[in-house]
């Protein structure tokens, strides 16, 4: 570990000169880190040459095989951005950092200088990092720098108020593969009496001036998710943010900036980040008067307060943020990467989604133990390998209206229990799930009964029921330890491989009756925080339980709970055209490694469209695979076609689920045509899906332009469904099918087609 110290070093001074920011240059007691760095394009191997400080300019930097991260301590004690986007060269020089002077008394330099991290305080105009109101009314704070340390690949920095005990932790770690930046804050109370924390941001990140800023981020609604929004960036405030006490669908913590739009999603120069945060949120994007870009995220301001008593200590969220040089394509594929390899449970070693069915459609509420496993009968005959049994197991759960919060196995339903069932399932080749909604209570219950104090409620206020339930308060230890002692017995006594966790409403009277009037807000933190202890309970015992996170559809998505469940539910909406579109959108923030999408019924209960088997089965191959659809319903030429395909995405799976994704045409907009490619991680293989709408005036498909391939080797092409078109060449370098590309032949109306290309081995 290696440490600076500039307050035990005296560089600032006493406390006055601090605060007036004078800078007293002097030499630090241990040695400077050699300036050491691979060479452009390598990966860094020590820890010494990812991070570096320079004594002589107080200049920090982090390097990653295609990116670097620079700052450092101007002469007023702040931490100044100096760099971030593809990697410098080793000697390459980085000015020192120095805080900038406003235009006019109106600009302070405070707000002109691009801070890392800054405290309210000193004139501050833009978004706070850190707020605090103290017991004696004060709200100023000036955070300066004290000391860094470095190690285990992690530097942390610690800031400290000028005159108060009050000091912030702040922590950068890279990764090495990705180059992503993870980045948090820890604030600690070293004072003699209690403060209130008012806004608390995880960090901030900081764009150098441009004209021609491009701003990306993902809304939607329920059944209409993951909408790519774009925008020109200008001078003043967007704000995106969730009051929902969860993540929430209209609007996903996740955003991404280009310089110029350009046409190409492989080209230009793109930075991008994501919360990992499952509670409220907020992330600030603005662009000032020489249209330099400042994004701050964390916890959303709104109806938030938290009282840190002498001693006491909050961890932000950690904000990741990437830079791509390859476009909007290339980050999505670097954030992919980095959550398959570093944040989903197992990584990177975690296994790939298994083939499921899911009871729901075909059954809703009236499972019983005979019906079930017909089902798991005709699942296992087409080749699924996970049967999930979904709602109306356990209470009395005959519709939506009750039982919720009553987790014991229905005996009308289950006279022995499960055991017969999960048995039954085993025996077929198949592992068990089921779905459970722990979060939620319904008023007609005997948990609610017994505990009505249990739910987020205001004290003699109405109690506002979504989908006639409640949310439990999860903040409340009593509620945490029964949450987590049922979901501990039913997989205790049960051998169950997967929890379907659904979360179907959002929270509405926020209170906290039971706690003190100044530690009610708390409930934002702590509720959330006691959601990934249970997650993260369950995962250390029940090792070989996997977890899904389901929240009416894609409301719960974010980098905060796939470090802690296995897959995500997009959206209940599983039209397969629709769902182009939305898992479209998914793949920007996240990797289809995790996104879960359903063969259901046709015609669609959305929109009453009718599709082909194999359009519907297609749709969902690009993720990782579900069947949901009422097998009782099925003819022998739907099995039959079913276990072709399923045999087909097995073979392709590997490479769809933790391959390169290359979106060859979008279908968003007015397109009548989708095409993906995925391409596997050693280059064998590469997948492509394509899609039409409808044929227009005889117009023939486009043509295909593969990417990312290896120019020199040899490709052979294999259509599995859909056609080539006539006199298609079948065997060519990767340069012909990137360059040449690929004529295929779809006409008509939601027409699908896939292909693989497999590289064939130098002799």
């Amino acid at each position: 570990m290696r440490e600076r110290s500039f307050f035990q070093s005296g560089v600032f001074g006493p406390p006055q000169h601090r605060r007036l920011g004078i800078f007293l240059a002097v030499a630090f007691c241990v040695p400077v880190i050699a300036p050491r760095c691979p060479a452009l394009g390598q990966s860094a191997s020590t820890e010494s040459e990812r991070i570096q400080y320079d004594d002589t300019t107080h200049t920090f930097r982090m390097d990653g095989a295609g990116v670097s991260y620079v700052f450092g301590v101007n002469q007023n004690g702040e931490l100044q951005s100096l760099y971030w986007g593809k990697r410098l060269r080793p000697a390459d020089p980085m000015p020192p950092a120095r805080a900038d002077g406003g235009t006019s008394a109106f600009d302070l330099p405070v707000n002109a200088t691009p801070q890392e991290f800054a405290g309210w305080g000193g004139g501050l105009v833009v978004v706070p990092n850190l707020k605090i109101t103290f017991p004696d009314g004060n709200r100023d704070l000036v955070l300066h720098y004290v000391s860094h340390t470095i190690q285990n690949n992690t530097l942390t920095i610690t800031l400290k108020d000028i005159s108060r005990d009050v000091a912030v932790d702040l922590t950068y770690k890279m990764d090495e593969e990705t180059d992503i930046l993870a980045r948090s804050a820890r604030i600690e109370n070293r004072t003699q009496l209690p403060f209130t924390i008012e806004d608390v941001f995880a960090a901030t990140w900081n764009l150098g001036p441009s004209n021609d800023y491009q701003l990306r981020y993902l809304t939607g609604r329920w059944a209409g998710e993951w909408n790519l929004q774009q925008t020109a960036l200008h001078p003043g405030k967007v704000v995106l943010e969730s009051r929902r006490g969860s993540t929430g669908d209209e609007v996903n913590p996740w955003f991404a900036i280009e310089r110029s739009s350009q046409p190409d999603q492989d080209v230009g120069d793109v930075w991008f980040g994501a919360l990992g945060w499952s509670g409220s949120w907020q992330i600030n994007v603005e662009t000032d008067w020489q249209n330099r870009v400042r994004i701050t995220g964390g916890n959303t301001p709104f109806d938030f307060s938290y009282v840190l008593a002498p001693g006491q200590s909050l961890e932000t969220p950690r904000f990741y943020g990437g830079y791509s040089n390859t476009g909007i394509g290339g980050a999505s594929r670097l954030l992919h990467r980095f959550e398959l390899d570093s944040i989903v449970p197992g990584a990177p070693h975690r296994r790939l989604r298994p083939v499921l069915y899911n009871s729901w459609e075909a059954t809703g509420f009236d499972v019983n133990e005979a019906g079930q496993e017909a089902l798991a009968e005709k699942a296992a005959s087409i080749g699924v390998e996970r049967f999930v049994m979904d709602d109306g197991w356990f209470g009395e759960r005959k519709d939506d209206h009750a039982g919720l919060g009553d987790w014991y196995v229905n005996p009308q339903k289950f006279p022995q229990g499960l055991k017969p069932l999960i048995d039954k399932v085993h025996s077929l080749g198949m592992d068990f799930g089921l779905w459970v909604e722990p979060e939620m209570v319904n008023p007609n219950s005997d948990l609610y009964r017994k505990h009505p104090d249990w739910v987020l409620n205001f004290a003699d206020r109405p109690r506002t029921e979504g989908r006639h339930q409640l949310v439990l308060n999860l903040a409340r230890d009593d509620v945490r330890a029964y949450v987590y002692g049922f979901l501990d017995k039913l997989l205790s006594e049960n051998d169950i491989s997967f929890l379907k966790w659904d979360y179907n409403r959002n929270w509405s009277e926020p209170g906290w009756p039971a706690a003190p009037v100044e530690k009610q807000k708390e409930v934002y933190v702590k509720y959330v925080h006691n959601l990934y202890s249970i997650l993260a309970d369950l995962r250390e015992k029940h090792q070989h339980v996997e977890i899904e996170s389901c929240s009416g559809g894609g409301a719960r998505v974010d980098l905060g709970i796939l470090r802690l469940t296995d897959e995500a539910w997009p959206s209940d909406n599983t039209d397969p055209f629709d769902r182009l579109g939305i898992q479209d959108g998914f793949t920007y923030a996240y990797a289809p490694g995790v996104m879960m999408a359903w063969v259901t019924d046709s015609p669609s209960g959305m929109n009453g469209r009718s599709t082909s088997l194999v359009y519907r089965f297609l749709s969902s191959m690009q993720g990782g695979l579900g069947i949901g659809a009422n097998l009782n319903k099925w003819t022998t030429e739907d099995f039959a076609a079913a276990k072709r395909l399923v045999g087909e995405y097995k073979a392709v799976r590997t490479t769809v689920q933790d391959g390169a994704l290359y979106r060859l045409i979008s279908p968003v907009g007015e397109s009548e045509y989708s095409v993906t490619e995925s391409v596997a991680r050693d280059g064998h293989q590469a997948a492509i899906f394509a899609f039409l709408h409808s044929s227009q005036k005889g117009q023939p498909y486009p043509q295909l332009y593969l990417r990312g391939l290896d120019p020199n080797a040899v490709y052979s092409l294999h259509a599995h469904e859909g056609k080539l078109a006539d006199g298609a060449v079948q065997r060519a370098s990767g340069d012909y099918w990137m360059h040449h590309g690929v004529s295929i032949s779809l006409r008509g109306d939601f027409q699908a087609a896939f292909f693989t290309l497999e590289r064939e081995e130098a002799q």
